[in-house]
């Protein structure tokens, strides 16, 4: 028999790429599905509001929820693959609304694993008074070195322009402005609008999620006791944040520290 002829190669080569694609493109969507089922699991959000997305470095690809697709009825097949220039390349549904926020974080910081988006009720207080979240205490400094920027409200012509690839544009402008690295803080307020975390996986994003919910819960609470609180020294601070992240951390267990 002779050789198989060029063209016959070439496509049972695309088509062994095609079933690597669909199986990656799989798995992305089952854990994209089980990090937004933590959400109203949580009590992050309720309806369809929220969305949790899940990042592929190599493929340069992620799934996330479908829009106005209410928790109850999401399955891996709901979710939607979207590349870095918005092209959903799999999936059947319309993809989040706030997916060029998630495109626009992705593209600036591919060590990212995952991204969520919440409207919980303390988080989005803050976001609504435009206020940063001070550290007032060693629960808000075990997990964010500094204070919870907010964002101030997007200007007029960004959200005529592009309003949610503007919102992400916007999270890396005060990131910057701030002098914070999005690798060592996880969390942002959108001002007016609400709060984005992220993670090194989908579900570590979601976890940041319910613990900023919880740093912004204690502040208010803390407020309402005491209007003008003292901030957290600073050695309080530095402390709490390097036993858990810092070079010589001894907080839980070495394989796995958080």
């Amino acid at each position: 028999m002779g050789r198989p002829l060029l063209g016959h190669v070439r496509a049972n080569e695309v088509a062994k790429q095609g079933r690597r694609s669909v199986e990656s493109y799989q798995k992305l969507r089952e854990v994209a599905c089980e990090a937004n089922l933590l959400v109203p699991k949580y009590g992050l959000a309720i309806l369809t509001w929220g969305n949790v997305s899940a990042f592929d470095p190599e493929r340069r690809v992620f799934a996330i929820k479908p829009s106005g697709v209410p928790y109850e009825h999401l399955t891996p097949d709901e979710m939607v693959v979207v590349d870095l220039s918005g092209t959903v390349v799999w999936g059947h549904n319309r993809p989040s609304s706030d997916t060029p926020t998630h495109r626009v974080l992705y593209a600036a910081f591919p060590q990212l694993g995952g991204i969520t988006h919440t409207h919980s009720s303390s988080a989005v207080a803050w976001a609504q008074a435009l206020q940063d979240v001070p550290v007032l205490g060693t629960t808000h400094a075990d997990h964010c070195p500094g204070p919870v920027h907010c964002t101030p409200f997007l200007r007029q012509e960004a959200v005529q322009r592009a309003y949610e690839e503007e919102t992400g544009i916007l999270v890396l402008e005060t990131l910057k402005q701030k002098g914070t690295s999005p690798l060592e803080t996880n969390m942002i307020l959108v001002g007016g609008h609400g709060p984005f975390t992220w993670g090194k996986t989908a579900t570590e994003s979601v976890q940041n999620a319910l613990i900023l919910e919880e740093i912004c819960s204690l502040a208010l609470k803390t407020i309402q006791i005491q209007p003008f609180p003292r901030k957290l020294p600073d050695y309080i601070l530095e402390k709490h944040w390097e036993r858990k992240h810092g070079p010589h951390a001894y907080y839980g267990q070495a394989e796995n520290r958080h």
